[in-house]
């Protein structure tokens, strides 16, 4: 059973030293993580061995000439991807803002949990030697950091995320298509957000990133707060983006609450996956590792690609 709590990881000041815990823990869990890296690619055929595994046989060859054959893999390392996290005020919640009773016990912030997830996935891009970039906005202003490879790198990358803090409105639709422009041949991109702002013109940025060719991958980052809405009696809610504030009776809304927090997530999903693009909800609560873990065998044993190459086997 993993023991790394998001609010324990979170803790710790040095996101290197996080990252590699979180990427320690995705290969050393309770389940192993049944891909080959992020650039696994398929090599060759040879005959089936007993004893190899047999989510490797390949099923088509063996219905067109009734020979067992399993597949083979090899390492490249040319992939380059480039992380975009949303630094928008509403990643804030909850830790960072919303009601008092919110931020008590309330746990990592959708921020927070979304750069130790970026740490992670760039930690273990760069040590199976791909090329990981960063593009996100702070105070109106596009940050950009190229995809390349190495230890050095790397630290550049994780320092660059430890530095930010969630504030303001962004465009992320912007952000998205110049993060799209700048990964010059055929990446990945992985989003992560909470996908609350122009969802329109975001979901047209990715569509439009994805037919650029890269492969293109929403991470969705809730609070489990946000969904469950565990408030009773009158509470006051504040828009961490406007700085409104308004006083409702709370159980009064949480049915009909609930069920629009629902469908907004059932659309993305939804469109996410009738366009082509990879999608994943994470939530604060539930270890990074384990949350990373399910992610790549979702994907790849969903699509029967290995993670990240964009190559069907």
């Amino acid at each position: 059973m993993t023991v790394l709590d998001p609010t324990v990881v979170a803790a710790i000041d040095d996101l290197e030293v996080v990252a590699r815990h979180i990427v320690e823990g995705l290969r050393t869990g309770e389940h192993r993580s049944p891909f080959h890296g992020f650039s696994a690619e398929f090599s060759q055929y040879r005959p089936y061995h007993p004893g190899d595994d047999l989510k490797y046989l390949d099923w088509k060859v063996l219905a067109r000439t009734d020979r067992l054959y399993t597949r083979q893999f090899r390492e490249t390392t040319n992939l380059s991807a480039m992380l975009v996290l949303d630094a928008s005020a509403s990643m804030a919640y909850p830790a960072d803002g919303g009601t008092t009773a919110a931020r008590k016990n309330a746990g990592v912030s959708k921020f927070v949990y979304a750069r130790l997830i970026a740490a992670a996935l760039a930690y273990l891009l760069v040590q199976q030697g791909d090329a990981v970039g960063l593009v996100t906005m702070a105070d109106g202003e596009f940050v950009y950091v190229p995809p390349r490879g190495g230890r050095m790198h790397l630290r550049r990358v994780l320092a660059r995320l430890s530095t930010l803090t969630p504030s303001g409105v962004q465009t992320p639709g912007a952000v998205i298509a110049r993060a799209a422009e700048l990964l010059r041949r055929r990446g990945v991109m992985l989003v992560l957000s909470d996908f609350y702002d122009a969802e329109a013109e975001t979901l047209t940025e990715l569509k439009r990133a994805a037919r650029r060719g890269h492969e293109t991958s929403l991470l969705q980052v809730m609070s489990r707060r946000e969904i469950e809405f565990p408030y009773r009696g009158g509470v006051e809610f504040e828009d961490l983006e406007s700085g409104g504030t308004r006083l409702v009776e709370a159980s009064s809304l949480a049915e009909g609450y609930r069920a629009r927090v629902k469908q907004f997530l059932d659309r993305w999903r939804s469109e996410a996956r009738g366009s082509g693009l990879d999608y994943a909800l994470m939530t604060t609560d539930v270890p990074p590792d384990d949350a990373l873990r399910g992610y790549l065998i979702r994907r790849g044993a969903g699509r029967d690609l290995s993670p990240f190459t964009g190559r069907q086997h």
